[in-house]
């Protein structure tokens, strides 16, 4: 296939000089080295490696393939008008078209010069642009929007410190499997590579933290690479995907942004990806294996990560849990996925994971591992954990199948797909006069733990700071069932997955492999954006808040009214905890401010509702107040006793038997 640049400058620029040196080695997709499937790339044979563009490492070259001549979908109703099939266009426009006919609803984005050619057509488009205050918010946005909805985040952003300042929420997305499509302004491609103003390699930077990027050269392959980006962020394992966009090629002034429109087939795109070809059912017999395995567990439990809600599967998990009365833990990632409320559910596992659940991994015979990837803060000391168990572990990327736990029945699928296929085997097997192995002993243990060790604080005492856990059960208790809930990073993340009952899937939204402070507030305004009607509560540290919380300005402006509950402290209190536990109380740079700043003129200077709360009597009547205004957005200062630790606990390094529970409870083990 040739080479084919378009019309440009009579000079070759570094970027197309670097074009047809690989134009002859170019391969096909495939996986980047060590990285599994989450990663598509073109591949280059060795002889290319050798040549770089001048300061880049290597640059991914897309081409125009003239047999793209469909118009797709009808746009949205209130989109522009249809475009025709060979209609000249421009770059610009066609990137906004392009968005319309894959259904996005909102983008979330800051305009900058390399970017500004795209921002012209969205005046005319049906899509609705939520103008932040920092890049890194916009990312988030485009998180929570795609956590609570399933579809792909959309931000767009400029060139340079814009695409820099977006690689937090893109490394975010990636380590939770976030469909997010991120695209970034470049400078004019005849300029890549000359140092120029606000240019930095922006693929180059991104490559290990998106699932596949793009650096578009021809504007007549903006419509094929916008549809690929979305059919690879929603597919196999979710995760972002970024086009990064010279200015040139979306400037209608330039020659170089003129294109006949197209709009490529769902065949055509497929047939366009030829090495990205995600496995959805599980193999037959893998299925038959992992059904019999769980008939005859006597101690079984699933663990239930956060792949059972990227593939919506939390009805089929529940189906399977009641099939078999198989009681079921879930992750961080994943709380909601299983209902709170529900018999079987015990709830959040780990390094700060309630006991049983914690305990359940460490006794079980059969470890039934669906979506999940036996995280560090999952398993603690990897070589006890689940010691006594054979594992099922199934799951949509086949990289994760052995990672860090060997499965005895490894299963590469969709989740939901898997699940539905494991509940007919099992009924299949059962039906032909199969038993389930007795488990009562084993429940009643579950049981056991279950009455020793629940979750525990110590009441307040009058005249210190609130208790945090009882400011969320009271919020918990005084909220619709479906609230959204959206979590910053520390103790307060830990304590709102503790202590919120999540009864509905979809409603919890949170940073869990990256750990990104600053997270909470912007996420809860693209949850928001995503579900106006839908009541959205941020629940955030004050080490957090102070990172993001100038998009409560874009909240007001753009009239979201998401609502913050800060758990306020004045430490940084996940590390001060751990400076008390295992540092010999000698507290380094973790102590914040008792004084400034003041939260509640701060966010009464944002345009918001600010209000302060210090004793246990004021906590309920604030809450009502706040649940009430539905004008603008609401901040509550609770001030929160520093001293509070979250327990359980499983200290980095060790076992879950050594999980330290709340020193009130005599635990036989692992007293703190």
């Amino acid at each position: 296939m040739g080479t084919n640049f378009g019309t440009g400058p009579a000079e070759s620029s570094p970027g197309e000089l670097w074009d047809a040196l690989r134009s002859a080695t170019i391969g096909c997709d495939a996986p980047r080295p060590n990285r599994g499937s989450r990663h598509l790339a073109h591949a280059v044979p060795l002889v290319a490696c050798a040549l770089r563009p001048p300061r880049w490492e290597a640059v991914v070259v897309f081409r125009h393939r003239s047999d793209h001549q469909t118009t797709g979908p009808e746009p949205r109703p209130g989109g522009a008008r249809a475009v025709e099939p060979n209609e000249p266009t421009n770059g610009g426009a066609a990137l906004i078209r392009a968005l319309e006919l894959e259904g996005v609803e909102v983008i979330f984005g800051l305009p900058g010069g390399a970017i500004l050619p795209v921002y012209d057509p969205i005046i005319e488009s049906s899509i609705r642009h939520v103008l932040v205050r920092h890049e890194q918010g916009a990312g988030h946005m485009a998180e929570g929007y795609a956590h609570v909805t399933g579809k792909p985040g959309v931000c767009m952003v400029t060139s340079g410190p814009a695409a820099t300042n977006v690689v937090t929420p893109l490394a975010d997305a990636y380590l939770d499997s976030v469909p997010m499509v991120c695209i970034t302004g470049q400078v004019p491609y005849a300029a890549i590579g000359t140092d120029a103003f606000q240019e930095c390699d922006t693929t180059g930077i991104t490559m290990s933290i998106t699932k596949h990027n793009y650096l578009v050269s021809d504007a007549r392959d903006i419509p094929r690479i916008v549809r690929e980006a979305f059919h690879i962020a929603t597919t196999g394992r979710p995760g972002p995907v970024l086009i990064d966009v010279p200015k040139d090629i979306v400037d209608p002034t330039n020659p170089r942004s003129s294109l006949e429109w197209y709009w490529p087939t769902d065949e055509e795109v497929v047939a366009g990806l030829p090495g990205y070809r995600p496995t959805t059912k599980g193999h037959p017999r893998k299925i038959k294996e992992a059904a019999e395995m769980i008939l005859a567990a006597e101690r079984p439990v699933i663990y239930a990560g956060g792949g059972i809600l990227k593939a919506r599967a939390a009805e089929a998990l529940k189906e399977l849990a009641e099939l078999t009365g198989i009681h079921v833990v879930t992750t961080l990632m994943a709380r909601g996925a299983f209902p709170d409320d529900h018999e079987l559910c015990l709830g959040m596992p780990g390094m700060h994971g309630n006991y049983t659940a914690v305990m359940s991994f460490q006794e079980t015979d059969l470890l039934i591992t669906l979506g999940a990837r036996f995280d560090d803060r999952v398993t603690g000391k990897l070589d006890e954990f689940a010691s006594k168990a054979k594992v099922i572990h199934a799951d949509i990327d086949p990289a994760e199948l052995g990672k860090n736990r060997t499965p005895d029945v490894p299963i590469v699928g969709d989740a939901r797909l898997v699940i539905e296929e494991l509940v007919v085997a099992i009924r299949s097997l059962l039906e032909s006069g199969r038993t389930q192995a007795d488990t009562s002993a084993w429940k009643q243990t579950i049981s056991g733990w279950q009455e020793k060790h629940p979750l525990h604080y110590d009441q307040h005492v009058p005249g210190e700071r609130l208790k945090p856990q009882f400011v969320l059960e009271t919020l918990r208790d005084n909220t619709p069932s479906d609230t959204i809930v959206c979590s910053g990073v520390g103790q307060h993340q830990m304590w709102t997955s503790q202590y919120w009952h999540f009864n509905h899937p979809y409603t919890w939204v949170n940073s869990g492999g990256l750990g990104t402070m600053g997270f909470s507030v912007p996420a809860a305004i693209g949850a928001k954006a995503a579900f106006p009607d839908r009541m959205v509560w941020a629940i955030d540290g004050d080490g957090c808040f102070q990172m993001t919380a100038q998009e409560l300005v874009t909240a007001t402006v753009e009239q979201i009214p998401v609502k913050i509950a800060i758990l306020n402290n004045s430490y940084l209190g996940m590390v001060r905890q751990w400076q008390e536990m295992f540092y010999e109380e000698r507290y380094s740079e973790v102590f914040l401010s008792q004084t400034v700043p003041d939260y509640k003129m701060w966010a009464e200077s944002m345009g918001c509702a600010g209000f302060r709360v210090d004793s246990p009597e004021e906590v309920l009547p604030t809450i009502q107040k706040a649940n009430e205004i539905n004008d603008r957005p609401v901040v509550i200062d609770f001030r929160t006793d520093a001293a509070e630790k979250v327990f359980p606990m499983v200290a980095s390094g060790k076992s879950n038997s050594e999980v330290m529970v709340h020193p009130s409870q005599v635990a036989g083990i692992g007293e703190y």
